[in-house]
């Protein structure tokens, strides 16, 4: 039986720099995170932190009525600034994110710190320092984040990119992070064409649709998802067949 005790609510709907699929080719806006937070028994735990310190604190107490204090777990679907920037205000909390991109991410971030460090670069070598500090501090998600929430690896746009799946009421919920970028990425079949493995990246875009009732992009809205209401609508599995890598878009 699904747990009825869990619950979930998004704090703030994302955005892309720069969304190809409304023609912007060069960032326009600052990108950031769609913000998830999920109750499962005594874990209260906010996904993808992406806005600064204050906006999210602020969005927090305006959409659930929760301090920064109240928040026992961050969840990150990958390590970037998109989804990260407001890690600060959570010190008390613990971070989690995939092994498979804790791992990845690190011998890059340090590779970059070594060159920044090399041709003297003073700002970019205090990012990158600060960014690595957050890495080590986030641990290796678990496999059940809580009861009724579990690890989803979507790997492709990054390494170990991964979302969370919430069983709740008679229905599932996958929190996608950028493997399911927009509702617009959605409703063409498309993924984002930065990525680490384009491949892999078709494969979780079209296992996230086929598995879920319900889906938390990226960078927008919960949304039903289209393969499951085929197969409601057929009682047949749907095939996906409209992840065309010819038309697949980038950031």
């Amino acid at each position: 039986m699904k747990p009825a005790s869990v619950d979930f609510r998004i704090i703030s709907i994302g955005t892309l720099a720069a969304h190809p699929l409304w023609g912007e080719r060069v960032p326009v806006r600052t990108g950031h995170a769609t913000i998830t937070l999920i109750r499962s028994g005594k874990s209260i735990i906010l996904v993808d932190p992406g806005l600064p310190d204050q906006a999210v604190v602020a969005r927090l107490g305006e959409r659930s009525n929760l301090r920064a204090s109240d928040i026992t777990h961050v969840f990150l679907t990958s390590f970037k600034p998109d989804t990260s920037r407001g890690l600060g205000a959570f010190e008390h909390a613990k971070w989690w994110v995939s092994g498979p991109e804790r791992e990845r991410v690190g011998i890059r971030l340090i590779s970059m710190l070594k060159k920044a460090s090399a041709d003297g670069e003073e700002k970019l070598r205090q990012m990158l320092e600060r960014d690595i500090s957050h890495l080590q501090r986030c641990e290796e998600a678990p496999d059940a984040l809580a009861a009724g929430v579990d690890l989803f690896p979507l790997p492709g746009v990054t390494p170990g990119l991964a979302g969370l799946l919430i069983e709740h009421a008679q229905a599932t919920t996958i929190v996608c992070g950028d493997a399911v970028a927009t509702v617009e990425h959605l409703a063409e079949g498309k993924v984002l064409t930065v990525c680490d493995d384009m491949e892999a990246a078709r494969s979780s875009f079209a296992e996230a649709v086929e598995t879920a009732d319900w889906l938390i992009p990226g960078r927008d809205n919960l949304v039903p998802s289209p393969g499951r209401v085929v197969q409601a609508a057929t009682g047949e599995e749907d095939e996906d067949d409209d992840i065309d890598g010819d038309d697949d878009d980038e950031l």
